[in-house]
């Protein structure tokens, strides 16, 4: 698997979590403090999200961040 697949599996996991919190693109975006298209590029698997990033947005949905990477 090389770098852009990863993103994009990222990404989905994340839009799959965030959808399970019945929660919009939007209302996550507010609460982890980002742009609504940064949110939408992290989703899509556009950008590479920073630990940093990924520790506001497991905050935000109230998960442990090694669920982004669980199968």
């Amino acid at each position: 698997m090389n770098h852009i697949e990863l993103q994009k599996r990222l990404g989905s996991k994340i839009k799959a979590l965030r959808s399970k919190k019945n929660m919009t693109q939007n209302e996550l975006a507010i609460e982890c403090d980002f742009e609504k298209a940064s949110m939408s590029r992290i989703e899509s698997g556009q950008t590479n999200p920073t630990i940093r990033t990924l520790y506001k947005i497991s905050k935000a949905l109230d998960i442990p961040i090694t669920e982004f990477f669980k199968d």
